[in-house]
């Protein structure tokens, strides 16, 4: 199940990877714009969650992400070793523009596929992970 989980993301990204590389975005750095687009400020323990990305890759892309200008980071006041990210002026406007692409090429892809089939997948993905909340019995090792 995971291998085919795995395949059935890559065979969606494959429509979406021509656009992300011509604006010279990689796929994480644009789910943590997205992320920002819906939330305006996040701490990057929350952008691992949301964008399912681990801390000490996080920590590189927002990094990068800061140094090309696509986000701000500022620390909190009254605790100084927390951060909050933000996007940037650039990086929205950036988001704004790919942002209008990427709903495009879903249309294109909802118009080849039947929009039936992203409703159906979506649902049973959500209805998936919300499973997680659900005891199940570990195999046991000898």
């Amino acid at each position: 199940m995971p291998q085919l989980l795995l395949k059935a993301r890559d065979s969606l990204l494959q429509h979406f990877r021509p656009i992300l590389n011509h604006f010279g975005v990689t796929e994480q750095q644009w789910r943590i714009m997205r992320a920002l687009n819906e939330s305006p400020t996040l701490e990057p323990r929350e952008l691992c969650d949301i964008c399912q990305i681990s801390s000490p890759s996080m920590s590189g892309i927002l990094a990068r992400m800061e140094e090309i200008g696509l986000i701000g980071r500022s620390k909190f006041e009254g605790d100084q070793r927390r951060r909050k990210v933000h996007l940037s002026e650039a990086g929205a406007s950036l988001l704004l523009q790919m942002g209008k692409l990427i709903d495009l090429q879903y249309e294109h892809l909802e118009a080849a596929y039947g929009k039936q089939v992203f409703e159906d997948m979506r649902r049973t993905l959500e209805a998936f992970i919300a499973l997680e909340t659900l005891p199940v019995a570990p195999a046991i090792l000898r």
